[in-house]
């Protein structure tokens, strides 16, 4: 227990330790301390009392009380509570991480008020040294081979398909009608949720090995329109459907047709289609484009080493309110991304405890990361201007495709204004942490192709 004074009066705090991040905080405010409080709350509810046939402020103490008993006991109980509990926190240096759960033991005139917040707290740990983490800069070079290769995804935006009137090769596409089955059972039977892998009309595959089922598409080959096909194959151990994996499939198959790809020719007609006003021009655009990509993986792939090195001179326990609200944001966002990929909501609830198994690992994450940015944005004094965050929230209205003045409507309604304010920060703080790093230039990484070039 401590103690500290109002008025020369002591007012007792005790802690209890919950948990490693929650805390019973246990506060008693002397009894004079209480009596002083009413009197000058009544005093307030005086000067502005309007009562019948007394003037504005004019009623006496006896009829306020009378009138406004209740009243003044939760306004005085409200006063004292909001006084002392941040006082008592600030007392024992405790860090909340959420808002309190007050509970009221006593209160009433010439006796001690006493009350209990149960709150959760930040994890009590050292800031490391962050400043000079080292970090390794896997330097690559965009080649001439990385720019043919970001050439051919984008003539493949541009592919057409013609009929043939030849046997199925590699390459090709074919389209067709398949019904499935594993162990003599229909694959419903096995997976209900598998509807798509039992059964499709007019289904366009490809004919190369990684294509669909791997060996499905290659079993095809030689085929020709209106021909009818057994094909075996057996689901790999890591298969999208957990009940298939290992498991033996056996495919009934009509080929309904067969088509080729044809790729558009390489040359400045080729190029205008993207904007460009010729193949040269073009090629420059991907190579910048290839090199703003490598730039960006770079910086990713430092961010991800800062993180990994925070969290390895950061030991600590997480708020658990904290990481299961993140969770059900990090859920919401899993669930929401699949609806968008038109994965069935069937699917999604077979694998509910998958995705929150891997929501709980990331929020711990996000969670851990926060507290440690946060704290060192204080020790650095670091802050986020306003036109910082509006950047920010005009960069989010843009992605949302949401008008500006929408979009900030709805986010003060969420009161999420704040939670855009940390992110900004927590960017902020990252990129201190890159500039004050010592990195260590490495060769020998090769950019990836782009998708596509704009």
């Amino acid at each position: 227990m401590f103690q500290y004074f109002t008025k020369d009066l002591p007012v007792n705090v005790t802690v209890e330790n919950l948990a490693p991040c929650k805390k019973l905080v246990r506060v008693e405010v002397d009894a004079t301390v209480v009596d002083a409080a009413f009197q000058e709350v009544t005093r307030e509810f005086q000067k502005s009392a309007q009562l019948p046939g007394f003037r504005p402020g004019k009623a006496p103490r006896e009829q306020i009380l009378k009138s406004f008993s209740g009243k003044i006991d939760e306004e005085v109980k409200r006063q004292l509570i909001a006084k002392h509990y941040p006082k008592a926190i600030e007392q024992e240096k405790l860090r909340p991480a959420t808002y309190p759960d007050i509970e009221e033991i006593q209160f009433g005139r010439g006796m001690p008020l006493q009350f209990a917040a149960t709150l959760e707290i930040e994890p009590d740990f050292e800031l490391p040294v962050y400043k000079d983490l080292p970090l390794k800069l896997e330097k690559g070079v965009v080649t001439d081979a990385d720019v043919d290769r970001a050439i051919t995804v984008l003539r493949e935006q541009q592919i057409k398909y013609r009929d043939l009137d030849r046997p199925l090769a590699a390459g090709d596409m074919a389209v067709v009608n398949y019904h499935g089955t594993s162990e003599g059972r229909v694959i419903t039977e096995i997976s209900p949720t598998a509807r798509g892998l039992t059964e499709q009309k007019n289904f366009w595959v490809e004919i190369k090995p990684t294509s669909f089922i791997p060996g499905f598409s290659e079993q095809l080959i030689g085929a020709k329109t209106g021909e009818k096909r057994t094909v075996t194959v057996t689901f790999p151990a890591d298969f999208v459907v957990p009940e298939l994996s290992g498991k033996p499939g056996v495919y009934e198959v009509e080929i309904v047709g067969l088509k080729e790809k044809t790729l558009p020719e390489v040359n400045d007609e080729f190029a205008k289609t993207f904007g460009a006003d010729s193949m040269e021009k073009l090629l420059a655009g991907v190579r910048a484009d290839l090199e703003t990509e490598l730039k960006f993986k770079e910086g990713r792939a430092l961010r991800e080493q800062i993180i990994r090195e925070l969290f390895a001179r950061v030991p600590c326990d997480l708020p658990e309110s904290l990481v299961l609200e993140e969770t059900r944001r990090v859920v919401y966002g899993i669930v929401q991304e699949n609806q968008k990929r038109g994965v069935p909501q069937e699917t999604i609830e077979a694998q509910k405890e998958q995705i929150f198994s891997m929501a709980n690992a990331s929020a711990k994450d996000r969670v851990k990361l926060q507290i440690i940015l946060l704290r060192i944005a204080a020790a650095e004094k670091i802050q986020v201007g306003e036109s910082e965050l509006m950047q920010r929230i005009y960069q989010l209205s843009e992605q949302n495709q949401v008008p500006m003045d929408k979009f900030i409507e709805d986010i003060k309604k969420r009161n999420a204004v704040g939670e855009i304010r940390e992110q900004v920060l927590c960017n902020k703080v990252l990129d201190f942490l890159q500039l004050n790093a010592k990195i260590e230039e490495v060769h020998g990484s090769v950019a990836e192709p782009a998708p596509a070039a704009s």
